[in-house]
């Protein structure tokens, strides 16, 4: 049986326990009345039973009785050292008899660090148990304070741990930002309150990059920053920086003239940054390069007023060419009908070669518009050359060469022949112009594989061969600002009387009519190269185009008197054409418009064997139509006239062949009878 009395002083000590060993009871509560105010005492009366204590809990010295049944002190001293948890444990022996040396010693080398002797002495006791137990506490004092020690030794390392990975991770956020601010075409800057000139305080490292200038130069150049602001933007700019202070940020676009002497448009903007006060501290802002934003907004303008110029001038070709198709079909009735003295003839001659010349120009504008009729086929470039510079040899005269710079290995060229020879012969003739002391015109011809999407000039190239040919002088050049118009139709740079302006747009509305694109440069005093981009012709078909063969006259008088169903809504155009057909021996029913020509057909059907339509009206087109009266009549011969010359694809569906106008009476002729040959 055990016992255990708790202390009654000493707080500090309430975890420091002494354990007594005795046989006899009488022994064990003396001693622990003595010790009660010491440590807390555990108590047993057996070797056996405090080796059961020492395998639970912990003690600071153990009071050990030598003499007890079974095992006795000796023995379990013995047993106690064996343990490594006890081995250190202090062991007071407690004896009654046996103060000999030899039982002394016996004791000591049994592990024992004092003896007390029966019957115990309180105050020697308690004085020598209050050392060990003094010192237990002490040496757990350390290991705490040294298990505390470790625990903050931890806590710091594992805290500086963190803080260098976190400081790591910063480093490398740090790093990715400025990687990724510098990548951008964007400037951080910090600027002081109404500094003037305007300088920087700071700036990130890019806007070196896209100034040429570091920050200090700002301010301590010569020029100020306001002085490099482009003249039609400075007073804007520098207004809203003015206006910055009341309102506390800014953002306003300009151009300034960098280190390099060229102009690039900058996205300026910022924000008033405060003091801990509330005092205006500082200026924090961006600068960001919206040049090539602007680039591609001009580009996409330019293409965006190109296309509507080119709606425009296919509408007023449309009606040029009706106004055209009445002049000359009035000229070939006259003539027809009436007997011309020389003089007569002569104003006849001239009226139609003003008209033809009309026609010659309005062709122009379909070019442009990319509404001509283009029969692309494979190109031979070497045999386009001989062409070429044979037409050329005179107009060019003696003090302008043309040279001609062919690879080897160049493609043939698919596009329409007739409309490359007239594009070709206008760049050199205008290279001619721009050289007026003499000089040479160079044709320089090679290929071009573009392997993905390539944009030239604003236009989207898709992937495929390319046969490039530049037309270069070492002329006058054209000043900057009038690049982007000298593609426009009616736009010139030469004298009054000296030119149409209609050369460059024609070439513009052809190349890119036929898939490619046109690349203009030039420099005053340097000269100007126009390189046209045109898709080559497949491999199997680069063989040597023939040139087109020249028409063969058509005889003018019909084979057959044909009833023919005329569907105009141009009066003029329509009484041209009607009387060009009555003139060939047809009998002609006219109609101004598509309801009235279903009107007249549905009255009688039989009644005709052609319809001849224009497809530009109102309400009802040429193409609409046809659809409608062969739904009476699905064999109905028909014919399409028209004042564009691009075939419209419903018409192509349906076998309609086009007549494009102005047309001669022999044209108007074949064309009526090649159609009557198909009536059933």
């Amino acid at each position: 049986m055990t016992t255990a009395a708790t202390p009654k002083s000493r707080a500090d000590t309430n975890l420091v326990r002494v354990l007594v060993v005795d046989d006899d009871e009488r022994n064990l509560r003396a001693i622990a009345s003595v010790l009660e105010d010491v440590a807390e005492i555990v108590t047993a009366r057996s070797g056996e039973d405090a080796l059961r204590h020492l395998l639970r809990d912990e003690f600071a010295v153990i009071l050990l009785d030598v003499y007890m049944p079974g095992l006795d002190g000796y023995e379990t001293a013995a047993l106690i050292r064996t343990r490594e948890q006890t081995r250190r444990v202090p062991i007071v022996f407690l004896s009654a008899v046996n103060k000999e040396v030899e039982h002394l010693l016996r004791g000591y080398s049994m592990g024992a660090v004092d003896y007390v002797f029966k019957p115990v002495d309180p105050t020697m006791l308690r004085s020598k148990v209050a050392v060990f137990v003094d010192l237990y506490a002490m040496r757990k004092e350390i290991e705490r304070n040294a298990r505390e020690q470790q625990r903050l030794l931890d806590e710091n390392l594992r805290a500086n741990t963190e803080r260098f990975r976190a400081e790591q991770q910063l480093r490398v956020t740090e790093q990715r930002q400025a990687a990724i601010i510098a990548s951008l075409p964007i400037t951080l800057y910090l600027e002081g309150i109404d500094e003037a000139p305007r300088t920087l305080k700071y700036a990130s490292e890019n806007f070196v990059t896209l100034t040429g200038f570091t920050p200090d130069q700002i301010g301590n150049s010569a020029e100020t920053w306001a002085e490099r602001l482009h003249p039609e933007d400075r007073e804007r700019a520098v207004s809203a920086l003015s206006a910055r202070r009341d309102s506390g940020t800014h953002s306003v676009e300009y151009r300034w003239r960098c280190a390099n002497g060229q102009y690039r448009h900058f996205l300026d903007h910022s924000v008033l940054i405060c003091d801990a006060d509330g005092a205006p501290a500082e200026y924090a802002g961006t600068l960001l390069d919206v040049s090539d934003r602007r680039e591609l907004e001009s580009q996409l303008n330019q293409i965006r007023k190109m296309d509507a110029i080119g709606q425009l001038t296919g509408g007023i070709a449309h009606d040029f060419n009706n106004l055209l198709a009445a002049v000359l079909g009035g000229m070939s009735m006259i003539e027809r009908r009436i007997t011309l003295d020389e003089e007569q003839k002569r104003l006849v001659d001239m009226i139609r070669h003003a008209a033809e010349q009309g026609a010659g120009l309005v062709r122009h504008l379909l070019a442009f518009s990319r509404r001509q009729k283009l029969e692309p086929a494979a190109v031979n470039v070497a045999a386009l050359a001989d062409t070429v510079g044979r037409l050329l040899a005179h107009t060019l005269g003696g003090r302008v060469e043309l040279a001609w710079k062919l690879a080897d290995d160049a493609y043939a060229v698919f596009a329409d022949y007739g409309q490359l020879e007239l594009a070709i012969m206008n760049l050199v003739i205008n290279a001619r112009d721009a050289m007026p002391d003499g000089g040479t015109v160079t044709v320089d011809v090679h290929n071009h594989v573009v392997e993905t999407r390539q944009d030239v000039a604003g236009v989207h190239l898709a992937a495929g061969r390319y046969v490039i040919l530049s037309v270069s002088d070492t002329g006058c050049g054209i000043a900057p600002e009038r690049i982007e118009q000298v593609m426009e139709p009616f736009f010139t740079t030469k004298p009054v009387g000296k030119g149409t302006g209609l050369g460059l747009s024609m070439v513009y509305g052809f190349v890119k009519q036929s898939g490619g694109a046109i690349r203009l440069t030039s420099a005053l005093g340097v000269g100007t190269c126009v390189e046209l981009w045109l898709p080559a012709a497949a491999a199997e078909a680069l063989a040597p185009a023939a040139e087109p063969a020249v028409p063969v006259a058509v005889e003018e008088a019909a084979r057959s008197n044909l009833r023919i169903l005329l569907v105009d809504d141009h009066d003029g155009a329509r009484a041209a054409t009607a009387a060009m057909l009555q003139d060939l021996g047809h009998h002609v029913s006219e109609a101004c418009e598509g309801s009235a020509a279903l009107e007249l057909f549905r009255e009688q059907p039989e009644a005709f064997d052609v319809v001849l339509s224009d497809y530009a009206m109102p309400r009802m087109s040429g193409a609409e139509v046809v659809r409608e009266l062969r739904l009476l009549r699905p064999a109905l011969p028909a014919i399409i006239i028209t004042g564009y010359a691009e075939p419209n694809a419903d018409l192509m569906r349906g076998q309609v062949p086009v007549l494009v106008k102005p047309f001669s009476a022999a044209a108007l002729g074949a064309a009526v009878e090649e159609a009557g040959k198909r009536r059933l």
